[in-house]
């Protein structure tokens, strides 16, 4: 047997190929499978002898507890356990003892991936990538941040507001106004966030970019309970009694709708005070000034006044409204727009038939959607100018980067009792990368076999394109969606029956649940997941009407007019389009022009952007995977996170040699299909004593 470690060496162990029966009586007859004393605590996982799910715990139990070392090489994969407390292992004089040193001799640590792209990159002159990817809560957004705090370092320059210090003052910022509280995460990224860190021709950094992907925006109109709103919110509500705050009209968080549904404002440990401090002074760092921070924070409040204005039903049988309270009066005066018009316009909607223009009374369901409408799309595009705005002060100012490390942070799969459109939406992210992995993954590991010289069959792996295909192909999901969102009468019961239709009993890894008509199940090769419809079609059109939209570019505030001068990125502006019969040919171009504004669609492009981006990437340094822990080792390491694990140190069988390859299941691409197997009760395990394990406890 010839097992190949992607650990600067590699051993040859004789092995016959003939059939070995052993005759068990009791589990004392089984053969020893524990590694030997001399592996425990290997720093790389592909060393071990046995690599089954307890001796890989067994590594990683005696790496944490023993060696207090959350970092743990499995091939060219970095896997770290989340330690849920600060470290001393991130300082300057850690950095400088990674800085410029050989890697091969050092211990595992963020830091060791952060100088291997860094020194590749110099040596090479090719652009690298980090992807950091896990469940969440695992710490993905703070291991890039630990990343980018190396390159600061490393990277650095003397100068007195250097790039380096506004690439690390863009991390508060997006984090206060992009990341919230969940049931898994106190400070959970509700937007996936790459940025390129642009180097010169002697490794210094001269500039930045960041794209973001999918912010949550529904979460700013509604929280699950035991969640919160984004972080900035709640900051500014803490902050309501300071002088300069006081003219934003501000209450407790409690007191605002879109902060109070998940029933805790507060987050223990946390100051907001303090953070919206840092995210100040972040913001100062960056070039805005005092009084166009302001200007955000109106901005900002007025979503939360928004969201407390009460709309009425009226009229016969309720289909109509109105809206009138003091709310509307502070929404209005923050943003600088003219009241009566707001109110008329939130609760009515002009439409176009025949050539003539009618106003037509929403009914109070109706205005109340389109009020949350209107301050979702008014928060995502303040967010998408924030991040404009910061891209403009990481631009490098004198010389174009002579080459970029990238550094991917992106949300992990989900999936929860109830799954909808941002958790289809971050799962088939979460494919496409996972296919782009393994290809990579697989393809530079044989061809270095190639390199060396050893003996080696090449292995063909099937990867994800199936779930993906069925994701993204001709009448996919995404297909049908559009088309459905496309109808005038469209609806998710609709397009959950020719999901069915034409998908059910034709794909593999499309399945329909048995008890309900609205909703649809994919097997993922992470998992299987059920998708309830109900909501996909608006939030796929992201529908805005005009009319608000229009008051709001008269606005007073200048900034409030730069907000929507444009047309909006995120969602479809309606209402001021004739209505004319489906299949029409004025229909059809109206139709493709409203199919290329629809969430899933753009957020498609987004992805094939960032796909073809990657394939510039001339080498893939790491990838790390982290994992939630909860109070000690023995809660922590579960069954799923050890097979995991097992999954990147798999053995495959081919021909006469057994070849240890990277399968990367369950957290990225695998390679073989997926194939649905029953559950293992606990009471079903027998574990032998000379597994070493008899500090898991039974749950």
């Amino acid at each position: 047997m010839k097992i190949l470690c992607h650990c600067r060496h590699f051993i040859n162990i004789p092995f016959a190929p003939q059939e070995v029966r052993h005759s068990v009586a009791s589990p004392s007859d089984l053969p020893p499978l524990g590694n030997p004393e001399i592996l425990e605590g290997e720093n790389d996982l592909t060393c071990l002898s046995f690599l089954h799910e307890p001796a890989v715990l067994h590594n990683l139990r005696v790496r944490f507890l023993d060696y207090n070392n959350i970092y743990t090489y499995c091939g060219i994969v970095l896997v770290a356990i989340n330690p849920y407390e600060q470290l001393p292992i991130y300082g300057e004089e850690v950095i400088d003892a990674y800085s410029g040193q050989d890697i091969a001799g050092m211990e595992p640590h963020i830091f060791s991936v952060a100088e291997e792209a860094y020194r590749a990159m110099i040596r090479e002159k090719k652009n690298q990538s980090i992807i950091i990817s896990g469940e969440s809560g695992s710490g993905k957004t703070v291991s890039a941040k630990f990343t980018m705090r190396y390159f600061a370092v490393v990277g650095g320059a003397a100068q007195q507001t250097s790039v380096e210090e506004k690439v690390l003052a863009s991390n508060p910022i997006m984090e206060a106004i992009g990341n919230a509280k969940t049931t898994r995460n106190d400070n959970s990224s509700r937007f996936g966030k790459y940025i390129e860190i642009g180097f010169g021709n002697h490794g210094d950094i001269i500039g930045a970019n960041m794209r973001t992907y999918l912010l949550e925006k529904s979460r700013v109109v509604f929280q699950a309970q035991e969640e919160r709103n984004y972080h900035i919110f709640y900051q500014l509500c803490a902050a309501r009694k300071f002088p300069e705050m006081r003219t934003l009209k501000l209450e407790a968080a409690e007191c605002f709708r879109y902060t109070n549904q998940g029933g805790s404002t507060q987050i223990p440990g946390t100051d907001d005070l303090a953070d919206l401090e840092r995210v100040r002074n972040a913001l100062a760092v960056l070039g805005i000034r005092s009084d166009q921070q302001m200007e955000v924070f109106r901005i900002l409040s007025a979503v939360l006044h928004l969201g407390n204005i009460s709309i009425q039903a009226s009229g016969r049988g309720g289909d109509r409204s109105y809206a009138e309270d003091p709310s509307l009066l502070a929404f209005c005066k923050l943003l600088g727009v003219d009241r009566a018009q707001m109110a008329h316009w939130l609760c009515n909607r002009r439409l176009a038939v025949g050539g003539e223009m009618l106003v037509k009374p929403m009914s109070g369901q109706q205005a109340g959607d389109a009020r949350d409408a209107l301050a979702k799309h008014v928060y995502g595009q303040l967010f998408s100018w924030t991040v404009s705005r910061l891209n403009v002060a990481l631009r490098a100012k004198k010389e174009k980067p002579d080459s970029f490390i990238g550094v991917l942070d992106i949300y992990g799969f989900e999936t929860f009792a109830r799954n909808s459109f941002e958790q289809f939406c971050i799962n088939y992210a979460n494919e496409k990368l996972q296919q782009q992995f393994n290809l990579h993954v697989f393809q530079l590991e044989q061809e270095e076999y190639e390199r060396e010289g050893l003996p080696w069959s090449r292995i063909e792996f099937s990867d994800n394109q199936p779930c993906i295909t069925l994701i993204e192909g001709t009448l996919g999901l995404l297909d049908l969606l559009d088309e459905e969102c496309r109808m005038p009468k469209g609806s998710d019961e609709n397009w959950a029956r020719k999901l069915y239709d034409q998908h059910q009993n034709h794909s593999p890894h499309f399945g329909k649940p048995r008890m309900s008509n609205l909703a649809f199940i994919i097997f993922h090769f992470a998992d299987t997941v059920r998708y309830e419809c109900d909501g996909f079609l608006d939030k796929n059109r992201d529908t805005i009407f005009e009319e608000p939209i229009n008051i709001l570019r008269a606005s007073q505030s200048e900034l409030v007019a730069e907000l929507f001068l444009k047309e909006p990125a995120g969602g479809v502006l309606s209402s001021s389009k004739p209505s004319v019969p489906n299949g029409s040919l004025h229909s059809e171009k109206r139709a493709h022009r409203e199919h290329k504004q629809t969430v899933g669609f753009q957020f498609r492009q987004s992805l094939m952007t960032f796909n073809s981006r990657w394939h510039e990437f001339l080498q893939i340094v790491k990838i790390l995977m982290l994992y939630t822990p909860h109070s000690d080792i023995e809660e922590r390491v579960t069954l799923n996170f050890i097979r995991t694990v097992q999954g990147l140190l798999k053995e495959r069988l081919d021909g006469q040699t057994r070849q240890l390859l990277l399968d990367v299941r369950r957290v990225f691409p695998v390679t073989f299909p997926h194939s649905p197997s029953p559950l293992l009760r606990a009471d079903q395990l027998t574990i032998p004593d000379s597994l070493k394990i008899s500090f898991l406890r039974r749950v």
